[in-house]
């Protein structure tokens, strides 16, 4: 009778598959949650204007310009070490489509020049020493990235490390929506 009762209770569980999908419904639905939690501040619809010099070649630097194509614009810090890891991933995009970066409250042009020098990254940088910037995008904490279409429209806005991949996804699907299939 005793193994009556454990094929019982085995023929009453699920697979472990099952209970492993519904485990991973539940993480997803919960991380979903917490990045829509932290984006909720952040701006949306048209872009805000974003006009600054950028620090490496002193040139004007208004993403208005930049209409047409896809945008990634990102907030990030010297001071942040999630930002730290993802320069990396904003220098290989910046590589391949329109990227501009803030930095925020992140000292002088020299300083923020030579925290990029040291890590061997390139991309283009206005600086916002007061958060003007950041105060007009929303931010409140960094690193934030925005993905603008060709139409100026903020498509997608997150807050926290992205993965390059995933950010190369909304950056294409920006430009799929206006019908430039990047």
């Amino acid at each position: 009778m005793v193994g009556a009762d454990r094929n019982t209770e085995k023929g009453r569980k699920s697979p472990r598959w099952r209970r492993w999908a519904v485990d991973l419904v539940v993480v997803i639905a919960v991380l979903g949650l917490v990045q829509w939690w932290q984006a909720r501040p952040l701006a949306t619809g048209i872009a805000p204007p974003l006009v600054g010099m950028e620090i490496v070649g002193g040139d004007r630097l208004d993403i208005a310009d930049l209409r047409g194509k896809p945008v990634l614009v990102h907030f990030w810090g010297t001071w942040c070490p999630v930002c730290r890891l993802m320069d990396g991933t904003i220098a290989r995009i910046a590589e391949d489509h329109a990227v501009v970066s803030v930095a925020m409250s992140s000292g002088s042009a020299a300083e923020v020049r030579a925290y990029l020098d040291e890590g061997g990254h390139v991309f283009p940088v206005v600086l916002d020493p007061d958060g003007q910037l950041a105060s007009r995008w929303g931010v409140v904490g960094v690193p934030a990235s925005f993905i603008i279409d060709a139409d100026g429209r903020i498509r997608f806005a997150t807050r926290g490390a992205r993965s390059g991949p995933g950010l190369r996804l909304r950056i294409w699907l920006a430009g799929f929506s206006a019908g430039e299939g990047v």
